[in-house]
């Protein structure tokens, strides 16, 4: 496997992690320090069980030793940031009012859509 692969797995396991980890025990304080609300603790609860979740299975896939055990996990990746990318964007265009955090969150999600993709299409 790549050390492409490898570092993109494991950059973004750090930041599913710190992002999940925060969404899952306080959603209401950790998007507060963001300027990020009103919001909806429970889907927001949910949304970080899902990032530790994804965060697992980048840990595992940076840890295995062959590109054939990590390409569905790349491609669940590339689905995940590529349609949050679409939704956000779709929003940010409509002109209205969003916090910084929300650009920032639309621009990882872009990058890290343009990474799985190269990692999916270059073998």
């Amino acid at each position: 496997m790549s050390k492409f692969l490898r570092y993109t797995f494991l950059i973004q396991a750090i930041i599913a992690i710190l992002c999940g980890a925060g969404l899952l025990i306080a959603p209401g304080r950790f998007l507060g320090l963001f300027g990020w609300g009103p919001i909806e603790p429970l889907l927001f609860r949910l949304l970080g069980a899902a990032l530790l979740a994804m965060a697992w299975t980048s840990i595992y896939a940076f840890r295995a030793s062959s590109r054939a055990q990590v390409e569905v996990l790349v491609q669940m990746q590339l689905i995940f940031c590529g349609l949050g990318a679409l939704g956000f964007f779709r929003h940010l265009i409509t002109g209205s009012f969003y916090p910084t955090v929300v650009w920032i969150v639309t621009a990882v999600l872009v990058l890290f859509t343009a990474a799985w993709t190269w990692a999916l299409f270059k073998k």
